[in-house]
């Protein structure tokens, strides 16, 4: 049984830390939601523009209770965005 009990520590300890490394990576993920979502791309410098639209484009591929974490990570909310904010020039 010890070996046993020294796996099982082994994968707890493992567990925990692609919990920490979950944990991270979600507020990576929520930081950059909400720094792409204050972004005015009109202001922005092509290359810019280019690396926004990858980093939003990913981010938007999760699972909405993932980024929802996310966000939540962070403590930050991204308002749903109005047609109206969509046409603006």
């Amino acid at each position: 049984m010890p070996h046993r009990d020294q796996e099982i520590a082994m994968l707890r300890r493992e567990v925990e830390l692609l919990m920490g490394e979950r944990q991270l990576l979600l507020q990576i993920v929520g930081a950059a939601a909400a720094m792409i979502a204050a972004v005015d791309t009109q202001r922005l410098q092509v290359g810019a523009v280019e690396a926004a639209d990858l980093v939003a484009t990913r981010i938007n591929e999760l699972p909405e209770e993932t980024l929802q974490d996310a966000l939540r990570s962070v403590h930050a909310e991204i308002e749903p965005e109005t047609s109206d904010d969509a046409h603006e020039d």
